[in-house]
């Protein structure tokens, strides 16, 4: 089931899953995402409840406690239940979901809710049997446990987010926000999500199935140091074709020994890596400047419209011209 467009007025209610010991973080992320009032007339509006299976208070690791929680009977009414953590399934005094939790689950997606885990979130959903037979990721650190207790989920360790439709999953902390992003947008289109993600002052829009975790954040080596180097060259000149042996000749490197160390540093293949570079360019010159479609194109190195219309299409479900008016509003 989709939530309802924004134009019909429809409050949607986002059930938001608390318990004893939560993370502040993860437990802040759906409740700023869809907890805050946008504004304007043509956003959408949100009633969000945190709900938990014991009664308050609840108490954090950063030693304050939530009080004021709602009972799980709130999920029973929710457009959305979110499970933004879990106690990690490595911890010594590790908590199962309780059942109570499992049932609403199960009875809220059966009644037609999106349900979405968030980290160690994904544990509770497939506990639940929501993701038997279907696509889910979770923390990378967490991956070899997940797919050894639950080894009917198809695992995807090292993507930010699955959307499945209506069961949806996310990786590690700040992928959270990645997932809940992506939701406004699934719903309420790019203008919507822009919004929010200016105001939480994060990127607009990571794509699900970008890398969750880079090996290597800084060059260590001066192999990678040459490597540094040509990326910074190449987002000089995305208007120009680039090869992989070229790139390799650049940095001094074997091709072997590039391909090696491009994945370390970036977390991606060079082909994903350019296209995800010319896409972020394009979409800064269509949010920022009035130049033509044509011209983005050859800028970014797309080389015509249709070549640029295609894998804006594929990549972020979307045309050039619907983003630039959607994003300015």
């Amino acid at each position: 089931m989709r939530a309802s467009s924004p134009k019909t007025g429809r409050v949607q209610t986002v059930a938001v899953v608390a318990f004893d010991g939560i993370s502040p973080f993860h437990l802040s992320v759906p409740c700023l995402v869809f907890g805050q009032e946008m504004g304007g007339a043509h956003m959408p509006r949100f009633k969000l409840l945190v709900c938990a299976t014991e009664a308050g208070p609840l108490h954090t690791p950063a030693g304050f406690s939530v009080q004021g929680v709602h009972k799980l009977s709130v999920m029973a009414r929710a457009d959305i239940v979110i499970v933004p953590s879990w106690h990690s399934p490595n911890e010594k005094n590790y908590r199962a979901p309780p059942e109570a939790l499992l049932k609403a689950l199960r009875a809220a997606h059966r009644r037609g809710a999106r349900i979405v885990g968030l980290c160690v979130g994904a544990f509770v959903l497939a506990e639940a049997g929501l993701l038997d037979g279907r696509p889910a990721t979770t923390h990378w650190a967490l991956a070899p446990t997940f797919a050894k207790r639950y080894p009917q989920v198809e695992l995807r360790p090292d993507v930010l987010y699955v959307d499945d439709g209506d069961v949806l999953t996310s990786a590690g902390t700040a992928a959270g926000i990645d997932c809940c992003l992506h939701l406004l947008r699934t719903d309420h289109g790019a203008e919507v999500a822009n919004h929010m993600a200016r105001r939480m002052v994060v990127a607009p829009h990571r794509q699900g199935g970008q890398a969750q975790y880079v090996e290597q954040l800084l060059p260590a080596s001066g192999a990678d140091h040459r490597l540094a180097d040509v990326l910074a060259w190449v987002q000089k000149h995305l208007n120009r074709p680039h090869s992989l042996d070229e790139l390799a000749q650049r940095a001094l490197l074997s091709r072997r020994t590039f391909t090696r160390h491009f994945r370390q540093v970036t977390g991606t293949t060079v082909g994903q890596w350019l296209l995800n570079q010319r896409l972020a360019l394009a979409q800064r010159q269509l949010e920022s400047t009035s130049r033509s479609i044509e011209q983005i194109a050859v800028d970014a190195g797309f080389g015509t419209a249709g070549s640029l219309r295609q894998h804006f299409a594929a990549s972020l479900n979307t045309s050039p011209s619907t983003y630039r008016r959607e994003f300015r509003g």
